[in-house]
């Protein structure tokens, strides 16, 4: 942006901004799939690659506007917040807005829902749209008028003259009226004079879940539709040897057992008919399975000893004088995105056209990627978003909606429904790749960090579609597709070394990134990627820092700091705790504090937190939990404050639970009892989210703020209760029983 104005009180009176935008290199896109490298048009956010303001914005006769957006909802609150967006440009009420998500048939082409991108760059683009078109609808209002647009006034829907006349905007609108490119300014409203952003509005996608209505893809009920069902093989790089089709075949209600190579699927008349003939399918196969999974007793070694490719990312300085040394290996298991409804998609098969409903993230990836396994045109596939009951990262969305795909051609007409197993959602799900993060600092006489050394390894976070070779079907049919190769993220945002380079000034500081082109498991995107692991470990050793020099944790983070946002969330977060008067309770008590920027790019989070320890059980009860939170100018309060919640109860289940396991040929962690996740009975027992008031500022991505420092807080606390530091995760029960024994 051309200014940055940050305080209200400056913009008191503006009325509207004039706004002049240009694309920022720094914001440029990796994981999202739009908006890398340089920018196209000079247009804000997604409305660089594609400028057409109806691509955004349409409205019909009546006066009401139909908003679109190539982003998906996925429980995080993004319809609301677009339609505030919407709402507050156009000056229209939110009663009088309809969104329509990710639809490679209707919607501008956004990439990937994903890297808390969303309202940066789709709440961007229809912010400026929408302001751009009220001031065409407003201009047209003028010509009809024969007056100045200068002179007319626009609220609810209707553009207002000095001489009381008034016209809809239902009677302005006209054929190519909004067909025409965006420009690089527009006259945004000023934050004084907002009435829908920055409010409460309750979530628009709450209702039909609390009631039992129709939410999500899973309660989807086509006229005609069947249900299907898949076999999975019981392990990676397992082959069919035998099957015997004919027992199912002769199920009542079976339509058809489809067997393509590995691919093995059943379609019925009904849902447990379906289950019965897949567990009857299952029974009736053998499969030549191998040894081919690394010892999980000692993962953290077995990823150091694959072959990397090495980058260095960050080095300044020289070695420092001598003084305190920390050092750690730190280490993250696989993990599982345990999504509460198992993954589902129906697809329809009709006039040579597939259609498919999912809720993956990146529908124009997705529709590519089954064209190619289909070897159909991409003109010929169509997907379209569908909220998913438990969806975040890319878990088995776009498995499933392969699988229907390829049923759904076999029964052209009628609409096919494939819904995962848990089993074979935990078992074939794109973990979060297990990582190892080694540091070494050191503290100086002075009481500063004078040397800094950070190495990561890990494998690619970047396993979606496109490549038909990321499907699982792809993969198992007949003429499989190769697999996908490994992708790499490039820095600044990064993958498994996202976050790596820390935020403080240090000045001696190196970085190096180990990527690991072997896959052990099925691995690519979870939330925060490798920032979760990376800030934990940076922040674990900064705390150990502190705490060995006799220097209190948080001011020696802000000794440290040079960036203003990140000081005031520190001392957000610090007073609203109470840190500096923070008393032990009893010997168990355990005070930790965390710090981070989602990939050093986006919104600032600082977590305290208080817990208990018994020390017979080990069992962390989190007591308390405050947050800070910075993420520029806030669309819905309530929606940031959910996701930072949201962040910080997954973290906490992440860093005390979750763990998938595996023996050399299997993973065994396919239910809820292998692979346990945070219950109600450790949900902490108080949540503070305290936001960052910024009017006027850029939108910042924030749905993956929380969950390094809520990793790293908790880390903090459990060293701070116990005297010791864990390294290797989760930190359960029984390794903290076993490092205060020792």
């Amino acid at each position: 942006m051309t200014q940055t104005i940050s305080r209200r009180s400056a913009l008191a009176g503006a009325g509207a901004l004039i706004v002049a935008l240009r694309l920022s290199g720094t914001h440029a896109q990796t994981e999202t799939g739009t908006g890398s490298g340089p920018s196209k048009h000079g247009l804000p956010g997604s409305l660089d690659d594609t400028p057409r303001i109806d691509a955004w914005i349409r409205i019909d006769a009546s006066g009401a506007a139909s908003i679109l957006t190539g982003k998906a909802e996925l429980g995080q609150g993004l319809k609301t917040a677009l339609l505030q967006v919407a709402a507050e440009e156009l000056k229209l009420p939110l009663g009088r807005l309809s969104l329509v998500t990710a639809d490679t048939a209707r919607t501008p082409n956004e990439g990937y829902t994903a890297a808390s991108h969303s309202i940066q760059d789709s709440g961007t683009a229809i912010r400026h749209a929408a302001a751009q078109a009220r001031e065409l609808l407003k201009d047209e209002a003028a010509r009809r008028f024969g007056v100045p647009a200068n002179a007319l006034q626009v609220r609810n829907g209707q553009v207002f003259g000095v001489d009381g006349k008034r016209i809809s905007y239902g009677e302005l609108v006209r054929d190519q009226l909004l067909s025409v490119d965006a420009t690089p300014t527009s006259r945004l409203t000023s934050p004084a004079d907002f009435t829908v952003m920055s409010q409460p509005v309750p979530r628009v996608d709450i209702p039909a879940k609390v009631t039992g209505g129709v939410a999500y893809v899973q309660d989807m009920r086509p006229d005609g539709m069947l249900h299907a069902r898949v076999v999975r093989p019981p392990s990676y790089g397992a082959t069919l040897r035998d099957c015997d089709t004919s027992p199912v075949e002769k199920m009542r209600g079976v339509v058809k057992v489809i067997r393509d190579g590995n691919f093995l699927g059943v379609i019925a008349e009904r849902e447990w008919t379906a289950v019965q003939a897949m567990r009857t399918l299952a029974a009736t196969t053998t499969w030549i399975e191998r040894q081919e999974l690394p010892d999980e007793v000692d993962l953290p070694a077995a990823l150091m000893n694959l072959p990397s490719r090495d980058t260095t990312i960050h080095d300044t300085g020289s070695p420092g004088n001598p003084g305190i040394l920390v050092e750690g290996t730190f280490s993250r298991p696989y993990l599982t995105h345990g999504s509460i409804g198992p993954a589902c998609a129906l697809a329809q098969f009709a006039d040579q056209k597939l259609t498919v409903w999912t809720h993956t993230q990146g529908v124009f990836f997705l529709r590519d990627a089954i064209a190619g396994m289909l070897r159909m045109p991409a003109e010929n596939v169509r997907c379209v978003h569908a909220e998913g009951a438990g969806c975040y990262g890319h878990n088995g969305a776009d498995d499933a909606a392969a699988d229907a795909a390829m049923l759904a051609l076999a029964v052209p007409g009628r609409p096919v429904r494939v819904q995962l197993m848990r089993e074979q959602e935990h078992a074939w799900d794109p973990f979060g790749p297990g990582m190892v993060v080694k540091l070494k600092a050191t503290v100086g006489a002075d009481g500063a960090i004078s040397d800094w050394h950070h190495e990561v390894w890990s494998q690619s976070h970047m396993m979606r579609p496109g490549p038909p070779g990321t499907l699982i079907a792809a993969r198992l049919k007949s003429d499989a597709a190769p697999p996908a190769p490994p992708v790499a993220l490039a820095q600044p945002e990064g993958g498994g070394d996202r976050n790596a380079v820390p935020l403080y000034a240090i000045a001696n500081c190196k970085v190096i990134s180990h990527f690991l082109p072997d896959m052990p498991l099925r691995g690519s995107s979870m939330r925060s990627l490798g920032g979760y692991l990376n800030v934990l470990s940076i922040e674990s050793v900064l705390d150990e820092l502190a705490v060995r020099s006799g220097q209190d944790p948080v001011a020696f983070r802000l000794r440290h700091i040079e960036d203003p946002r990140a000081r005031d969330v520190i001392e957000a977060a610090a007073s609203r705790f109470g840190w500096t008067a923070r008393v032990k309770s009893s010997e168990s008590t355990g005070f930790g504090f965390g710090f981070g920027r989602y990939k050093n790019l986006e919104a600032w989070c600082a977590v305290a937190v208080e817990i208990e320890i018994p020390r017979l059980s080990g069992v962390v009860g989190i007591r308390r939990v405050v947050a800070a939170v910075d993420t520029g100018q806030i669309v819905n309060p309530d929606g940031v404050r959910n996701q930072i919640e949201g962040g910080i109860l997954q973290a906490a289940s992440w860093t005390l639970f979750e763990r998938v396991t595996f023996d050399r040929t299997r993973v065994t962690s396919v239910d809820w009892s292998a692979y346990p996740i945070m219950r109600f009975d450790s949900v902490p027992e108080s949540v503070e989210v305290h936001l960052v008031d910024r009017p006027g500022d850029a939108f910042y991505g924030v749905a993956e703020a929380a969950q390094g420092p809520t990793g790293a807080a908790l880390a903090n606390a459990i060293r701070d209760a116990t005297g010791v530091r864990l390294h290797q995760l989760p930190l359960t029960p029984a390794r903290i029983r076993k490092a205060i024994a020792r």
